[in-house]
């Protein structure tokens, strides 16, 4: 196998040079016959670097001759997409073992990107341990497989207990609709206007972390969905699409977010997780389950999270329903399509997913475990003390629609949020572009009016 660094055309003017911008970190000149591993690093995420170091040392070590290549892709989440597509693009750039988004599988494994890797878990006995619905995330729409899950994650609202105590506000808050938290904010912006009453991420750069930590959290607390699950039709026009995209234009007129220069910046959620929160700038976050994992230890560590912080579950609109409601996704690694190797390039997923190794991420990432060993683990239980209160989230939970065209969907609705949140267009105007650019990409029959 011939693993050139050369410059290669990709796409038009995109180049190899293109395509691993931002990596780096990697294990210098590609090797003949080397498993070549592709994966995201950013300045919190550090826990998948740290995994495929330790499995490349144990492979390496248990097959003399046998060499692991990684590529670590310095970006964050929409730009990983992007640098990884363009790796995908090419047979001498592709990954042989991809970290790989649940909701992208079925469009990179219908894109020819993945291989399945069913004959290999038929085979490997860590498989047994993984309960019905992380498999279900791996699958395409041929019903293989072709990622393992490295766990899950659920999303719900942090609250700054200090800030709540100087506003006069319960520190053992437990909003139950749209209006309590908006009403919230409000009292934080009289009490301490440094603060930043509420965040939730609304910018277009964020991409899919705008679209299921920000928009959807709010869209399925309503009586509404993106695809109705019985007619399997894309909606259009919904009250609660719309409503969500009126919470957003409230945040914005009543100056209860932060300001749009700011929320519009590509590292956005960094500073979310390292500066505002530890500092006490920001009121209430909407934000996902793992950020505790970087204020345990490392870089970021703040001993005092779990005192300063409070959890509350992200309530539906009006309390109805099942009175709150969360979204999860999570990542698997996946075998890419153009993997010389099969067998090894799973011996390697294999190895990185040892019950020390899954034990090792699922802590420092913050993963709801998705295997009963880890699940059982009294020192995965005991390791981080937000891990109980997110996994009670799991009833209330929804997954992002399992089709291929759902990620081109999806990245039409931060154009949404963020136009309604720099005062660009209205809700409805806004939901009237998303509705359009949804008929386009997967035609009026396919959809149906909310």
């Amino acid at each position: 196998m011939n693993r050139t660094r050369t410059v290669l055309g990709l796409v038009g003017v995109v180049t190899l040079t293109a395509a691993l911008a931002g990596c780096s970190g990697g294990e210098g000149e590609a090797n003949e016959g080397a498993i070549r591993v592709a994966y995201q690093k950013t300045a919190t995420f550090t826990a998948m670097d740290e995994l495929m170091h330790t499995a490349k040392k144990e492979y390496e070590a248990a097959n003399p001759g046998r060499t692991v290549e990684l590529v670590p892709i310095e970006a964050e989440q929409d730009q990983y997409f992007t640098k990884l597509a363009l790796m995908n693009g090419s047979p001498d750039t592709a990954p042989d073992v991809i970290y790989e988004d649940t909701f992208q599988i079925r469009s990179d494994a219908a894109a020819g990107y993945l291989q399945p890797i069913d004959d290999y878990l038929a085979d490997w006995d860590g498989w047994e341990l993984y309960d019905e619905g992380s498999r279900q995330a791996g699958l395409g729409d041929d019903g293989k497989t072709y990622g393992v899950s490295l766990g899950t994650d659920t999303r719900g609202l942090y609250y700054n207990k200090d800030v709540f105590e100087a506003a006069g506000l319960p520190t053992d808050w437990a909003p139950k609709s749209w209006d309590d938290i908006l009403d919230a904010a409000r009292t934080i912006k009289k009490a301490s206007p440094d603060v930043v009453p509420m965040n939730i991420y609304a910018s277009n750069v964020l991409g899919e972390a705008t679209s299921m930590q920000g928009f959807e959290m709010l869209l399925y607390g309503t009586e509404d969905e993106l695809l109705d699950t019985d007619s399997n039709a894309w909606v259009t026009g919904s009250k609660g699409f719309l409503d969500a995209l009126g919470f957003y234009e409230t945040l914005a007129k009543e100056d209860l977010g932060p300001d749009p220069a700011a929320a519009l910046d590509a590292n956005w959620g960094t500073k979310v997780s390292t500066e505002l929160l530890p500092a006490g700038g920001l009121g209430i976050a909407l934000d996902g389950s793992w950020l505790p994992s970087q204020w345990i230890e490392g870089e970021n560590e703040w001993p005092e999270w779990h005192d300063t912080l409070g959890f509350a579950a992200m309530p539906t609109q009006d309390g109805g329903g099942d009175g709150f409601t969360s979204m999860s996704g999570g990542w698997t690694l996946a075998m890419g399509a153009n993997a010389d190797d099969p067998q090894a390039a799973f011996d390697f997923i294999a190895q990185a997913l040892t019950p020390e190794n899954a034990l090792f991420y699922h802590q420092e990432a913050g993963q709801i475990a998705v295997r009963s060993d880890v699940a059982e683990n009294q020192e995965y239980l005991d390791y981080n003390a937000s891990f109980e209160f997110f996994s009670s989230l799991v009833p209330y939970t929804h997954f992002r629609p399992a089709t291929p065209d759902y990620s081109q969907i999806s990245s039409n609705i931060p154009v949404a949020t963020e136009a309604v949140f720099t005062g660009q267009a209205t809700p409805a105007e806004a939901q009237e572009q998303y509705d359009s650019a949804l008929v386009g990409i997967v035609g009026e029959e396919n959809t149906q009016a909310g």
